[in-house]
């Protein structure tokens, strides 16, 4: 199961000449959601090798408008397009009041928008994988996203299998599914024998805009991914501090308190151009990578490699570069 991150808008709050706001796209086998849509996504979209995809559910950390004032435009192009499909949004409480003002600009659409406010601490659960949300600090309403996926059964051995004499097919398949199976001898042979110990599956945690807490340490622990935001260089920690914003080595801090594998720093300031944030950062925590526009982090499962950058990999140009947390 492909599982990776397309990073579609990666400045602050204005978007500079390379850097379009917040917007990343989540990318998991089939399902696609797109996390927070600022000025421009569907554009960036369309610039994109992923294109203006038929969405089925939109995620907002909050409501400030670097991270929402690309919902009307998306809404009215999807309705031109005569889209039939429901639209599904979910964010903080304030939600329905926040989209029901927009109907003004939007007009009627040619589908239903659901609209659902979640609270911190809410579930949503999926095929083979959860969407938890968390308390951030950034003085308003505002969440943070984890995507965690089920853990998996362990690896199938084959000489183990052979050993108890179970025929190849459907017995070894649903072995391989945690059951048991009854052989023709009368035996009853359990997954446990066949199968080695339970594969984690993978963990990615979205903050958005926040200040650095102990509950973003707690919901990113052990993530494969965490992408939070180093708005400032530290030497703009007072400034940080008083917008409820981040600094790279607050961001770098808490990556390594939580143990993560790969920390990706978004939400620049315009005064910065990337290298600077990156080297503060890997000071503290050497598994960092600062996104540009149409990067892609790639997530394997554990036992076929670490995450890594993909510079350009969402580019309509195709000779993008495979970096493995280096520097850029």
């Amino acid at each position: 199961m492909d599982l990776d991150i397309v990073f579609l808008g990666t400045a602050g709050s204005m978007p500079t000449a390379h850097r379009a706001p917040a917007a990343l796209l989540l990318r998991r086998g089939g399902d696609k959601l797109l996390f927070d849509c600022a000025e421009g996504t569907q554009r960036q979209l369309l610039r994109s090798s992923v294109g203006l995809l038929e969405l089925e559910e939109v995620f907002i950390t909050h409501f400030l408008a670097d991270h929402v004032l690309g919902l009307p435009g998306m809404f009215k192009t999807f309705s031109l397009r005569g889209r039939e499909l429901p639209l599904r949004i979910y964010g903080p409480r304030g939600l329905v009041d926040l989209l029901g003002s927009l109907k003004r600009i939007v007009g009627k659409l040619s589908y239903e928008l659901d609209l659902l406010e979640v609270d911190p601490g809410d579930v949503l659960e999926r095929d083979g994988y959860r969407l938890a949300t968390f308390g951030v600090a950034h003085g308003v309403t505002a969440l943070g996203w984890s995507l965690i996926e089920a853990t998996r059964p362990g690896r199938f051995d084959v000489e183990a299998a052979d050993s108890l004499g179970v025929p190849g097919g459907p017995q070894r398949g649903a072995l391989q599914r945690g059951e048991q199976v009854a052989l023709g001898d009368g035996r009853v042979v359990r997954s446990d024998d066949v199968l080695g110990p339970p594969r984690p599956g993978r963990k990615i945690v979205i903050t958005g805009d926040t200040g650095p807490t102990e509950e973003i340490v707690e919901a990113a622990w052990g993530a494969d991914v965490l992408v939070t935001e180093a708005t400032f260089a530290d030497e703009e920690r007072e400034r940080a501090e008083e917008t409820n914003h981040q600094t790279a080595t607050q961001a770098a801090e808490v990556a390594r308190r939580a143990n993560v594998s790969l920390l990706a720093l978004t939400h620049l300031s315009n005064r910065y151009f990337g290298p600077e944030i990156a080297d503060e950062a890997r000071a503290i925590f050497a598994e960092t990578v600062v996104p540009r526009d149409f990067d892609v982090v790639e997530v394997p499962y554990a036992e076929r490699g670490t995450p890594h950058l993909v510079k350009g990999g969402a580019s309509r140009r195709r000779d993008h570069e495979v970096v493995e947390s280096a520097p850029q």
